[in-house]
């Protein structure tokens, strides 16, 4: 059963990420996100993000995040890595600073246009 529960809340998850067009914005767990309100966040190594990345996201390890992380705290943070673990350590931290967070997870399940 747990099986199958986790293999729904992954295709919902893969449904409900979604890019979309530039002036859409995107949707994210059923809410759309106008553009210029998120900030996507990597927290990859900086050589991995080097190597590829969403298009307009800035690279913070996730080892680097802490009180002295200066974001926008008017929008959202969206944050992905190479398979979802660091990005919850860093969703929790910023989590913790008082920012608004969806953690997107592994990289390569992310759809948004990537570099």
């Amino acid at each position: 059963m747990k099986r199958i529960s986790l293999v729904v809340l992954l295709f919902v998850g893969v449904l409900f990420i979604t890019g979309c067009g530039k002036d859409e914005g995107i949707l994210i767990a059923g809410k759309r996100l106008e553009e210029n309100s998120y900030i996507v966040v990597d927290v990859r190594t900086n050589l991995e993000y080097s190597e590829s990345h969403v298009k307009g996201s800035i690279n913070i390890p996730y080892d680097e995040i802490d009180e002295t992380t200066d974001l926008d705290k008017t929008k959202t943070i969206l944050v992905y890595c190479k398979s979802g673990a660091r990005s919850n350590k860093a969703y929790n931290t910023l989590k913790s600073l008082g920012y608004d967070v969806v953690d997107l997870g592994a990289y390569n399940t992310v759809t948004l246009e990537k570099e």
